[in-house]
């Protein structure tokens, strides 16, 4: 897994990078150079006091998935992140959303010798402006089939927690509270020409 952490943009400027990671992932094969992506899954990441906090936007590249997040509206600081086994936010502690996805039952965090789950990512760093923005990828897994697919038959979601994740802890990273979530939904998604 690697993550690269950058002031976000808007949404329009999400998306294309998307397509453009997707394309060059994908190897192209319109007259753009870019592919149209087969699904995309998207979580809008809604606080239990109905706020909205951004996205998170999951595509297929080679050998894995590539993840873009976007967060606004946050207090600044590092944040644990991750994605969950069940597609559901039920406020206001959104335990509904299960424990951390981890199709290859492994134990939680990176500095974790026999970790890391598939959902566990690094932390998200929140700016003083309340925007924090990352991009990650996660090997040996796909959106919708095979044995380490994203989206199975209850779903998934990403979870905003209030604290920073000390990677190796587990099941969690002591990363506290969770304060947003949101359910991935799949999407046809066409690259802009």
């Amino acid at each position: 897994m690697s993550i690269i952490h950058r002031k976000p943009g808007n949404a329009v400027l999400l998306l294309a990078g998307l397509s453009l990671a997707l394309g060059a992932c994908s190897g192209g094969g319109s007259e753009s150079g870019l592919a149209p992506a087969e699904s995309i899954a998207r979580a809008t990441l809604m606080g239990a006091d109905q706020a909205q906090y951004g996205e998170v936007i999951i595509g297929e590249g080679d050998g894995g998935l590539i993840v873009r997040i976007d967060a606004r509206g946050l207090g600044p600081g590092p944040r644990g992140v991750h994605i969950h086994e069940t597609g559901k936010c039920e406020g206001p502690d959104f335990k509904s959303a299960g424990g951390h996805w981890n199709p290859t039952n492994r134990q939680h965090g990176f500095d974790n010798p026999q970790g890391a789950h598939m959902g566990d990512l690094l932390n998200l760093v929140i700016g003083d402006d309340g925007f924090g923005s990352a991009e990650a990828t996660i090997d040996g897994a796909s959106l919708k089939e095979g044995s380490n697919a994203l989206i199975d038959a209850d779903g998934a979601a990403f979870i905003v927690h209030a604290g920073p994740d000390d990677m190796k802890t587990d099941p969690s990273g002591e990363s506290g509270g969770r304060i947003a979530c949101g359910v991935f939904e799949l999407q046809k998604f066409e690259p802009t020409r």
